[in-house]
């Protein structure tokens, strides 16, 4: 099935926390190391064809290290991506482990070399093949479907340790894990891809703020993507905005047809 992908995007601090641990790649946009957010919403479209990538990461760890392997994740996710995104076509889940194991790399061994022993960051991406989405995740950056419909699911798995009755409960996987330690386990889920489904990429400060019912609201209001991230960014700030909230939201619509594509269908 021919279609595109209209998203919109934005990283937005939070109102309590003075540094950003959050970060992002969309379509080849990402944010530098040391940042604070974004001031706007950006939003774009691309072809099904083009083999996009979209990715939330939430970083972890004190003294920037947070920023750091969030950045981190980012770039070694971007550089797999631009050098290997063919491969995605052949074996999609493999293509979604190497990723993962390349980026988890890339945060191990600057930890290593700068004898840092805590730091790493969550994980929540989309790639979208012809048939199916495929979603993504480490860690309890979240993953929603809305279908046409209306219907909201989650489709990552939270990967926590027990239920959090003392507070946050701490990650079972994440970007980061000691490669020696064998332990990355991402959870891939394909879903058949139909037009008109939303996808929401999101970190914690979207879903420690909003019910699920409260973010199935907004994402059934017949309103464009980017109006959408805008109204799930104000009202978490609203909410209290404890922490940096990061939002990807994309939707699949039928691809604009050449204008060729269009004279033909006159003609026929």
């Amino acid at each position: 099935m021919a279609y595109q992908i209209e998203y919109a995007y934005t990283c937005h601090i939070g109102k309590v926390r003075n540094n950003n641990e959050d970060n992002f790649w969309c379509c080849g946009e990402s944010l530098d190391s040391e940042n604070k957010g974004m001031s706007h919403v950006c939003s774009g479209h691309i072809k099904q064809a083009d083999l996009p990538l979209l990715a939330v990461f939430d970083g972890m760890g004190g003294e920037s290290c947070g920023e750091m392997a969030a950045f981190l994740a980012a770039e070694s996710c971007g550089q797999y991506y631009k050098e290997k995104k063919k491969e995605f076509s052949e074996d999609p889940e493999q293509f979604m482990n190497g990723l993962c194991s390349t980026m988890n790399h890339a945060v191990c061994h600057y930890g290593k070399e700068n004898k840092i022993n805590s730091m790493g960051t969550t994980a929540a991406m989309l790639a979208f093949g012809k048939e199916n989405v495929y979603s993504c995740n480490l860690g309890d950056s979240r993953i929603y479907q809305i279908s046409s419909e209306g219907k909201l699911g989650q489709l990552s798995l939270d990967h926590v340790l027990g239920g959090g009755r003392f507070g946050k409960p701490p990650l079972t996987q994440y970007l980061g894990i000691p490669e020696e330690s064998m332990g990355l386990e991402p959870t891939i889920v394909p879903q058949k891809a139909e037009i008109g489904t939303r996808y929401l990429i999101c970190s914690d400060g979207i879903t420690d703020m909003l019910s699920d019912g409260e973010i199935a609201d907004i994402l059934t209001r017949e309103i464009s993507v980017s109006e959408t991230v805008e109204l799930l960014v104000e009202r978490a700030l609203i909410k209290g905005g404890r922490d940096n909230i990061t939002v990807i939201l994309c939707e699949l619509v039928e691809q604009e047809k050449s204008l060729f594509g269009k004279l033909l269908n006159y003609f026929l």
